[in-house]
């Protein structure tokens, strides 16, 4: 049986050392378009009292669209969680690589979150086993945090319905590509498209490479 993400890892920090919890999680790493999109959430009252979700907290990958915008829905009713978002786009991906361009998304989703959230105290806790560099706090690294920590599941479940909810946007104005089905991964149909097409301006050119098709880009105008 799958275990659920907890609250230990913040009660931890809270109780013992009284410090606040930063949650750090992405969604997009992967994808051939569009930006990565980092998230910085944390709970302001230490987890006290928690309110129970409608439905299980789980990470992001592990839920379905519905699902995944219904707990994002909820969150914004909890006067005591907080969280940013921060984006990094195409052309930065392709100029400093994913890697590179992760660490920013969650450097300024972090800094973001900061002005929200003034407490001296701040631990980081990020899923993965990458730390991210030039932070103004410590921080832990967990590998699959997503599916251990609540905090970090929750960011994951933010990061991801943000970068979706981009998608179904920008697949308006390039309607070619149907970025609102497969929200910019590498799917069969997507790569169809992109060798039928080309690409387009959100396209990730260093990430397109293996399919040697033309470099030429395709910009459909922006439906009104």
């Amino acid at each position: 049986m799958n275990m659920l993400p907890d609250c230990k890892h913040e009660k931890r920090f809270w109780q013992r050392r009284k410090t606040l919890v930063f949650a750090l999680d992405e969604a997009g790493r992967g994808s051939l378009a569009g930006p990565v999109v980092a998230c910085a959430f944390c709970a302001t009252n230490g987890f006290t009292q928690m309110p129970q979700p409608p439905i299980p907290v789980k990470d992001s990958k592990q839920l379905s669209q519905r699902r995944r915008e219904a707990l994002h829905a909820w969150m914004k009713t909890i006067p005591y969680f907080a969280y940013a978002t921060a984006f990094v786009g195409p052309k930065t991906i392709d100029a400093i690589n994913i890697r590179q361009a992760n660490f920013v998304a969650m450097q300024r989703a972090i800094k973001k979150l900061r002005t929200h959230v003034p407490r001296t105290r701040v631990h980081a806790l990020v899923d993965g086993n990458d730390p991210i560099p030039d932070i103004p706090v410590a921080q832990t690294t967990i590998i699959k945090g997503d599916a251990k920590v609540f905090s970090i599941a929750c960011a994951s479940i933010i990061a991801k319905v943000s970068r979706d909810t981009y998608m179904l946007r920008i697949a308006k104005k390039y309607p070619a590509y149907a970025f609102d089905k497969h929200k910019g991964y590498g799917t069969l149909k997507h790569r169809r498209l992109i060798r039928k097409h080309g690409m387009c301006a959100i396209h990730r050119k260093t990430f397109c490479k293996s399919l040697r098709i033309n470099n030429r880009l395709i910009l459909h105008k922006t439906k009104s």
